[in-house]
């Protein structure tokens, strides 16, 4: 039902009838003491409740499938499961240097990611459906929320773009970016806020060719010329190889800062002290603080 948004088309789906469907929600929101679904027009939809409980289920469901699939292959124990929340705001070079010691360790871990707002991984987190958030701001979690923020480091932010670009923008950089073709974050990232601030300060008006919330798209459109882009220092060789753009410039004074948020005070799983460790001595290690 929370997928068919029906009961009929529910109980088709599951080849039951619609009473007997009916009967078990009901079982079980008397149960668990809460209504899982309400009306919204013709169709039913998840409660906050539901949307929790349908959470829970898809972790039952998928240790369930690992567990099949772990005793009817002879496979040795399941790795350790590690399920990382990640803002969507985040680089995804950056990102994967984040977790890069984590699909390293040994044994092995099942890593799940999953990338969504800040706000709504939050709850996730609280309700241990997440092992941990990786995000750029410092959390600022509903009041009921009890979490723990870890600087893991921060790195400056360069300029990039194609050769021609880069060719035409470089000399006299930064006051060069003055009228430049820019491909920027949306407003609500904090990377996007710095950089605004620091045009700003430096008396400096790019011309903004697009705003694109994904930074994935937002550097495939700059690998084909369509404007500069900025991104942290920390992975500058990782980009010039995989999106073939050169580095004009840094803006020294612009820093962006990666926390590790999770919901106890001490990091105790093994891939979360991994990440941190990593982070803390190797990724960032050369970044001014």
């Amino acid at each position: 039902m929370a997928r068919d948004g029906s009961v009929v088309r529910a109980a088709q789906n599951l080849n039951l009838s619609q009473p007997t469907v009916t009967a078990q929600v009901r079982a079980l929101e008397k149960a668990l003491g809460q209504k899982l679904f309400q009306k919204k027009g013709r169709y039913l939809a998840l409660t906050e409740s539901g949307r929790q409980v349908l959470r829970y289920a898809e972790e039952i469901f998928a240790l369930g499938r690992e567990l099949t699939e772990v005793v009817g292959r002879n496979l040795p124990v399941a790795q350790s499961r590690f399920a990382v929340g990640i803002s969507d705001s985040l680089p995804k070079m950056t990102t994967y240097k984040l977790l890069e010691p984590a699909f390293q360790l040994c044994p092995l871990h099942r890593i799940v990611m999953k990338t969504d707002k800040p706000e709504r991984l939050f709850s996730q987190l609280a309700d241990h459906s997440l092992d941990l958030l990786l995000v750029d701001e410092r959390a600022r979690p509903d009041a009921g929320l009890r979490v723990f923020t870890h600087l893991l480091g921060q790195t400056g932010i360069s300029i990039y773009g194609t050769r021609t670009l880069a060719e035409n923008y470089r000399p006299g950089f930064p006051r060069s970016l003055h009228n430049a073709p820019l491909l920027v974050q949306t407003t609500n990232t904090s990377l996007r806020r710095s950089l605004d601030q620091w045009f700003y300060e430096s008396e400096l008006t790019p011309h903004i060719v697009g705003e694109i919330e994904d930074m994935a798209i937002l550097q495939v459109l700059a690998q084909q010329g369509m404007g500069l882009f900025a991104a942290p220092t920390v992975v500058e060789k990782e980009l010039c190889r995989q999106y073939d753009v050169c580095v004009l410039g840094s803006l020294a004074s612009v820093k962006q800062r990666f926390y590790a948020v999770s919901a106890e005070r001490r990091l105790r799983h093994p891939a979360v002290v991994a990440i941190s460790k990593s982070a803390r001595e190797k990724l960032f290690v050369s970044e001014d603080d």
